[in-house]
């Protein structure tokens, strides 16, 4: 299968680049910045290579390089932001910090002269930027393609070498034509076949889970939602009755989980366990603000239950439903910040006495939607919203105890509901309350109220990495709102969140 190769320079954004490669029905690859030159060579079928974007720059001693040898592998190479400028230092150009930086959505002018890479666009185009470095000369053989006010050289390109390199981003949705300008490279200048289809990878991911897990007992930790039910459906077909799926009921789950788990599985061959830990979780979250102390906590917990139940039945194996937008947010790709910990990523202790084995990690949201589909799962559970690991204690602002997790419960159950009867609840990517460490003064019945206000999120996304807060009609917030506070006895204010990712992460802690 023909491949694109994107090196990772530590940007947020670096396999969103694969994804959106993917889409094109591409198959792109995202690996370490530090990739050695032999494995370069030995990469089969390789086509094309993208340097990511990244939060260093490239005069800095410490920041990273690639090796010379992308330079020798005789396919075209496309530098994005970090990786424009990584790449204009490599071939004799200049990169100096600005007097200011450029961040969202800035106006390219492009040159008349025709390229390939910008073939379709417009003299002027709508981009999205990061960054505060820019190039401010061209190697030899460069032309300048595009500029704009603070970067005179924001697009440039040696067409006779294969070298391209933009200053903005292309693969977040914010760059109007990002997706042709991507499509431009892998396609037309690198002439890869598209043959990445995920919904045929199903019988693929079954037989690396028989391979890795062996003759092995293996535990998963299902919670219902589209990661974990794939992952379990996928190693059970690999492995049968020696996985055991084990439900655990925080005490931090949505409203009815628990009752929906066991009808949506009573009609799977699945060897299900239903594990009531709610003292236990909630116990330890006494006294605790802090979110990453949350999330390690809760994380630390689960382990803790699911290496008892191993021990139990003799499992050797966690299986987790790990995706790519868990590990890059948790800071678990190569000079990647960490955003926030994860249950099932961040989230766990240094040391785990069982073999954790991931088989969705390469797989974006949506593609792990098609192989559940390719699966035959329900679609209550592939359009379901995500919910993440450590459930509503981070949807609490502040301490978790049982009577704000409730509150929580009840009023992000409010929002679904409403979603659901206005046929906007399969539109959006997520939607909850969010329960704020304050108390605000209102009237009701005619006397003063001292209650809590709730946050409504509400967002659009295509894969998590970037996000939009959903222009949600008044009315149905009105009566969202007017839900809440007749239904929820101690909110009386309810506010709606316009933030986007970023700045904003989905969720608040």
């Amino acid at each position: 299968m023909d491949k694109i190769l994107v090196l990772d320079f530590g940007g947020q954004y670096s396999h969103l680049i694969g994804r959106r490669v993917r889409e094109l029905g591409v198959y792109a690859e995202v690996t370490r910045a530090s990739i050695s030159a032999e494995e370069l060579r030995e990469v089969s079928h390789l086509k094309g290579v993208i340097l990511s974007g990244g939060a260093a720059s490239v005069y800095d001693e410490e920041s990273p390089k690639p090796s010379p040898e992308i330079m020798n592998l005789d396919v075209p190479v496309l530098g994005i932001c970090y990786g424009h400028q990584l790449l204009a230092q490599m071939t004799g150009g200049d990169v100096m910090s600005g007097d200011v930086g450029e961040y969202g959505t800035i106006s390219l002018k492009l040159k008349p002269e025709k390229n390939a890479l910008l073939q379709g666009l417009e003299k002027e185009e709508e981009v999205w930027m990061n960054h505060k470095d820019r190039v401010v000369d061209m190697p030899n053989g460069f032309s300048r393609l595009g500029s704009t006010e603070a970067s005179p050289v924001a697009v440039f390109a040696d067409e006779d070498q294969g070298y391209y390199g933009v200053q903005f981003h292309p693969e977040v949705t914010h760059t109007s034509k990002g997706g042709l300008i991507l499509e431009n490279f892998a396609v037309s200048i690198c002439g890869a076949r598209r043959e990445w289809e995920p919904k045929d990878l199903a019988p693929k991911l079954v037989q690396r889970s028989r391979e890795y897990i062996g003759d092995r007992a293996a535990i998963i930790g299902l919670s219902g939602g589209v990661d974990s039910t794939t992952a379990a459906r996928i190693v059970d077909e690999a492995i049968g009755e020696k996985l055991t799926a084990v439900y655990v009921d925080t005490g931090l789950m949505r409203e009815k989980e628990t009752e929906s788990i066991k009808q949506t599985f009573s009609d799977y061959d699945l060897n299900l366990e239903m594990l009531d830990r709610k003292q236990e979780f909630l116990d330890k979250l006494k006294g605790v603000r802090d979110p990453e102390k949350k999330r390690k906590i809760i994380g630390k917990t689960f382990i803790d239950v699911f290496t008892e139940k191993a021990r139990s039945i003799g499992a050797d194996v966690l299986v987790q439903g790990t995706i790519y937008s868990d590990v890059i947010e948790s800071g678990s790709t190569t000079h990647s910040d960490t955003i926030k910990s994860h249950h099932n990523v961040g989230g766990l202790p240094e040391k785990v006495d069982l073999d954790i084995f991931e088989p969705l990690k390469d797989l974006y949201k949506d593609e792990v939607r098609q192989v559940a589909g390719s699966l035959g799962l329900p679609e209550e559970i592939i359009k379901r919203h995500v919910f993440p690991g450590p459930g509503l204690a981070i949807r609490i602002v502040g301490e978790v105890t049982p009577a704000r997790v409730e509150i929580v419960r009840k009023a992000s159950y409010i929002v679904e509901k409403e979603l659901e009867a206005a046929g906007l609840y399969e539109e959006v990517w997520m939607a909850f309350a969010v329960l704020l460490p304050i108390r605000s003064v209102g009237v009701q019945g005619d006397l003063r109220s001292y209650k809590y206000p709730v946050a409504l999120r509400i967002v659009e996304s295509e894969d998590a990495m970037t996000a939009n807060f959903a222009k949600i009609p008044y009315d149905l917030l009105e009566r969202v709102s007017t839900r809440i506070t007749n239904e929820v006895e101690a909110v009386n204010r309810v506010v709606y969140d316009v933030s986007n990712k970023p700045p904003a992460t989905m969720e608040w802690e």
